[in-house]
């Protein structure tokens, strides 16, 4: 057993973690405030190759592990949490989704320009549609529908909480066309943006990640051709199971990163701060807190990993997965509330960046499978 990075791996780290200091720090508390989408760094992140960091380079990716996806998404949501879900998505859900289950054709149409982030020049996307107002731990309570209607499906629906709402140009859309067959009767389709009947809902106003775009997609009498639906008829609950089982590295990735950039800021305000005549870092009650703070977030490394080397491996990385989500996700929420105490009343106020930390810990909890969804699948993995 090694616990050593490659040269590779660390390289991919470096490049990562300078291109989060010197291009997603810089106007990140604006960008914030604003809730202002961070067009410029995706697009560059996609002129880095990270945009589809998985994804073979027959269809325009960079060909890495997920080992090097991990160390990516961990140092850019130490600084800027919103840059980095738009690129788990990308890479988790969406390219992934595609490279996995996706027919060629559908692979050099869509594939191909979603790992490059851009097509003619410009920033090209992909969003995940499953949550409903009335679906979301419930992803069998599917109300949007896909009537097969012989050449074609007709979409009719609304999708809520949608990263990339607005930005992304195709959108993976999980609907029912046999209602009778429950999660049987699930599909999974292609969606292009720009088709007529496909609405962008008002942008929702969150408390975290605000840069980035989070809006509902309504759909009426959207027709979808054939050749959309991915895989094949009554796979669409089972390709976003499948799916969100990578995505949640991606998310475990990114309440590390968020918990390793509250660290790293108490760290060096400790040996900044004075207190009683002395550097708050010697004060016990402070080293006690950086301490654990560390450990947790060792602690939530390894899990992350592991479940990345299960996936590279091709093993059964459903379990991994959930214990990273919801060990790193807590981790986040946790270790961000002791980075604005040690703080004190400047971590309450933005210019520290601990606040927006803490903000955006929170939504790692929550979405793709909330904290409480993950124990249930971790209790049903350890019960069999």
């Amino acid at each position: 057993m090694h616990f050593q990075l490659s040269e590779e791996h660390l390289m991919i780290q470096k490049a990562a973690r300078d291109f989060a200091q010197n291009e997603c720090l810089p106007g990140v508390i604006e960008r914030d405030e604003l809730q202002k989408f961070p067009a410029e760094q995706v697009m560059k992140l996609a002129e880095l190759g990270f945009m589809g960091m998985m994804v073979d380079p027959e269809y325009g990716g960079a060909g890495m592990d997920t080992i090097s996806y991990v160390l990516a998404i961990e140092e850019i949501s130490k600084i800027d949490a919103s840059v980095s879900v738009c690129m788990s998505v990308n890479n988790s859900l969406v390219c992934w989704g595609l490279d996995m289950y996706g027919t060629v054709e559908q692979k050099k149409k869509y594939l191909t320009p979603l790992a490059q982030g851009r097509k003619d020049g410009e920033l090209y996307l992909g969003a995940f549609l499953l949550s409903e107002p009335e679906a979301g731990s419930d992803a069998t309570s599917q109300r949007t529908t896909a009537e097969d209607m012989g050449d074609h499906y007709l979409l009719n629906g609304t999708k809520n909480w949608i990263t990339n709402g607005n930005s992304a140009s195709v959108y993976l859309v999980i609907a029912q066309t046999d209602v009778a067959k429950g999660s049987r009767g699930i599909n999974a389709f292609i969606v292009e943006k720009s088709w007529p009947g496909v609405t962008v809902g008002a942008k929702e106003n969150k408390l975290g990640i605000r840069g980035s775009d989070t809006h509902s997609i309504l759909f009426s009498d959207v027709k979808i051709p054939k050749e959309n639906l991915i895989k094949e008829n009554g796979f669409g609950f089972t390709f976003a199971m499948k799916t969100l089982a990578g995505g949640r590295i991606g998310i475990a990735s990114q309440a590390l990163g968020i918990a390793g950039g509250a660290y790293e800021l108490s760290l060096k305000y400790s040996k900044e701060r004075k207190a009683f005549g002395k550097e708050i870092m010697h004060h016990q009650i402070i080293q006690f807190k950086l301490a654990d703070m560390a450990t947790r977030i060792e602690a939530s490394k390894l899990l992350c990993l592991k479940a990345a080397y299960e996936k590279d491996q091709k093993q059964d990385f459903t379990l991994s997965s959930s214990m990273a989500k919801v060990f790193a996700s807590e981790t986040a929420m946790w270790a961000s509330v002791e980075a604005v105490q040690i703080h004190g009343g400047y971590g309450y106020v933005k210019e520290y960046h601990v606040e927006r930390l803490m903000r955006d810990a929170k939504i790692t909890q929550i979405y793709e499978g909330t904290s409480e969804v993950q124990r249930i699948v971790i209790g049903r993995s350890i019960l069999k």
